[in-house]
């Protein structure tokens, strides 16, 4: 099997569970060195990093709260310490607070911008100067379809992950001439341990409307993060692609 990511080090926030562990193991099967964070080092951590390493590279889990600028930049320079360099940042940190508009409190829009939307913009503004010095960089950020198109009961998430798109694409300007690239994944359904605990009967009515008829997988997802990751899409930047089975098109 050719290693897509061989010799190269990434960086993936909210790590420990769901897509972005399917990310992490996806690049450590291609050869990339793996950091990864999340906002406590525990068990998950512990064992995704004996996962990681079983595919003969180096692995470190971080305990690291995303949506912290200080704790960001303490982060990123802490795994250019360990690891020398990182090629690749996968934004994936995220959580949900739904909720109808006139239900939400301030709180909840709050913590979501500040997760999903303000970690964004903390861990890429800490990376930056690293890619742009080595001049090669590839930021993948995890938006969303809600982010695309909206979603009742979903404001907060809807707007932090349309947040998301924006963002992408400015940062894709700002630094295309440094070789630096920055594209967005927006998934659709996806079978995670949170789309797990949705009533079945809501389950059945969203699959009931995707063309191919079945959830997605997190190995959907990161198949998508590893091309865009690699040399394969070097002349790929400013993008939003959607992994939904044709929910949304």
């Amino acid at each position: 099997m050719i290693r897509l990511l061989e010799g190269k080090t990434a960086l993936i926030t909210g790590a420990n569970r769901g897509i972005g562990k399917s990310i992490a193991l996806k690049f450590a099967e291609h050869g990339a060195n793996v950091a990864f964070s999340d906002i406590a080092y525990n068990d998950d951590s512990r064992t995704l990093e004996g996962e990681l390493s079983a595919f003969c590279i180096k692995a470190k889990g971080y305990a690291s709260d995303a949506s912290s600028f200080a704790g960001s930049e303490q982060l990123v320079n802490m795994v250019v310490a360990d690891f020398q360099t990182i090629d690749i940042l996968v934004n994936n940190a995220g959580i949900t607070r739904d909720n109808l508009l006139l239900r939400m409190s301030e709180a909840d829009w709050d913590l979501v911008m500040n997760v999903n939307l303000k970690s964004v913009f903390n861990l890429t503004k800490a990376i930056q100067k690293f890619m742009i010095k080595q001049r090669f960089g590839s930021i993948v950020n995890m938006s969303s379809v809600v982010g695309v198109e909206g979603n009742s009961g979903q404001s907060n998430y809807s707007a932090s992950k349309a947040g998301i798109i924006g963002f992408t694409k400015s940062i894709a300007q700002e630094l295309g001439s440094r070789n630096v690239r920055c594209n967005a994944i927006a998934p659709g359904f996806i079978e995670t341990e949170m789309t797990a605990k949705i009533p079945q009967e809501f389950r059945d009515n969203w699959i009931n409307d995707i063309p191919m008829k079945r959830a997605g997988t997190t190995d959907d997802v990161a198949n998508l993060a590893l091309f865009l990751a690699s040399d394969l899409s070097s002349y790929i930047t400013g993008q939003v692609i959607t992994v939904c089975g044709g929910l949304h098109t």
